[in-house]
C-alpha cells in the first residue's frame, strides 16, 4: 500500500508558497529568452525578406536559406529558451531539474531510453511500411554530406526543443496548475489544450486545416496521461524527443514545419482523418496499454482525476 505522505509528481512544489502568478512570470521569462534566441534568425531572414513571401506559410520566410541553416536557427532559439527555463527553476523556484522531471529520488534514465527506443522503432516501422505499400508517395532525397550535417544539428538540438516543451508543459505548468486548481484532471486538460493551441501557426495547419489541432491537443493528452500515471515526465521526454528527431531524419514534406535534408520526401497528398485515426485511435492507446503493463500502472481514475490534498504532502 502506498504511503500517502510521499509527494506525488504534481504535489512536489506545493510546500513552496510561491503563488501561481510566479509560474506565469516564469513562463514569460522563458518566452523572453526564446525571443533572444531568435535574434540570429532575424539577422539571416531580414536581408532577403520581401513582399512575395507566402503569408499563409510562415516557414516561407526561410525559403532563401539552406534547410540545415534554417533548422539550426529554429532549434537554437529553443536551446536559449531552455537556458531561460533553468534560470527560472534555479532563481525563482529554487528547484532542481529533478523536481520537475520525476517524483522519484533521481531521474529514471531507463524509462527515458525505453520510451525513446520504443517510439523510434514505431516511427521507423511506420515510414518503412508506408514506403513499401506506396513507394510512389515518396522521393529518395538522401545526400550524405547535408544529411550528416543535419544529423549533427538534430541530435544536438532537438532534445532541447522537445525537452523544453515537456518540461514546460508536463512538468512546470502542470505542477503550477495543480497548485492553483488542487486537482489532477484540470492541469491535464489545461496543459494539453495550451500545448496543442500553440501549434496554430504551424504550416501543417494551412495544409490540413484547423482539425489538425485535435491531433496536437490529443498528443498533449497522450503525454499528460503518461506523466500522471507514471509520476514523472521521463517517458514523455523519450517519446517526444524520438518523435521529433525521427521526423527530421527520416521524412520531410513541403508543408511540414521541419524542412530537412532527410532520407525521404513525402510527395503524397495528406489526409487529416488518416493522421487522426492512426495516431489518436491506434498508436497512442496501444502505447499507453504497453506502458501500463510494463510499469504496472493502476488506479487510473484516482491518478487522472483526484483532488490534491496539501495536508498529505511532506513539509
Amino acid at each position: 500500500m502506498e504511503n500517502n505522505t510521499v509527494n506525488t509528481f504534481l504535489e512536489q512544489d506545493l510546500n513552496k508558497r510561491l503563488p501561481f502568478a510566479w509560474y506565469l512570470l516564469g513562463s514569460m521569462i522563458v518566452i523572453i529568452f526564446s525571443f533572444v534566441g531568435q535574434i540570429p534568425m532575424l539577422f539571416f531572414i531580414s536581408h532577403e525578406y520581401n513582399a512575395s513571401v507566402d503569408s499563409k506559410n510562415p516557414m516561407s520566410i526561410f525559403s532563401h536559406l539552406d534547410s540545415n541553416l534554417t533548422l539550426f536557427l529554429i532549434l537554437f532559439s529553443f536551446f536559449i529558451a531552455f537556458l531561460g527555463f533553468l534560470f527560472v527553476l534555479n532563481k525563482i523556484h529554487k528547484q532542481s531539474i529533478v523536481n520537475v522531471t520525476t517524483s522519484r529520488k533521481s531521474i529514471d534514465y531507463n524509462r527515458f531510453f525505453f520510451a525513446f527506443s520504443f517510439w523510434s522503432l514505431v516511427s521507423i516501422c511506420s515510414v518503412s511500411i508506408g514506403y513499401y505499400i506506396a513507394p510512389e508517395n515518396y522521393e529518395i532525397t538522401f545526400q550524405l554530406k547535408p544529411f550528416l550535417i543535419m544529423f549533427l544539428i538534430s541530435v544536438l538540438l532537438v532534445p532541447f526543443q522537445s525537452g523544453l516543451e515537456e518540461y514546460l508543459f508536463r512538468g512546470y505548468l502542470m505542477q503550477g496548475f495543480a497548485k492553483l486548481t488542487k486537482n489532477r484532471w484540470l492541469p491535464l486538460i489545461l496543459t494539453s489544450v495550451i500545448f496543442g493551441s500553440l501549434h496554430f501557426f504551424n504550416p501543417e495547419i494551412d495544409k490540413l486545416g484547423f482539425g489538425l489541432l485535435a491531433y496536437y491537443i490529443g498528443t498533449g493528452f497522450f503525454f499528460g496521461i503518461m506523466t500522471l500515471m507514471d509520476e514523472g515526465i521521463e517517458l514523455a521526454l523519450g517519446f517526444h524527443i524520438a518523435n521529433n528527431l525521427l521526423i527530421a531524419l527520416l521524412v520531410t514534406a513541403d508543408w511540414t514545419a521541419f524542412q530537412t535534408h532527410s532520407i525521404l520526401k513525402d510527395i503524397s497528398e495528406p489526409t487529416l482523418m488518416t493522421e487522426l485515426l492512426i495516431s489518436l485511435g491506434l498508436l497512442y492507446p496501444l502505447s499507453l496499454l504497453i506502458l501500463s503493463n510494463k510499469y504496472g500502472w493502476s488506479n487510473w481514475k484516482h491518478k487522472l482525476t483526484a483532488r490534491i490534498d496539501e495536508s498529505n504532502t511532506e513539509l
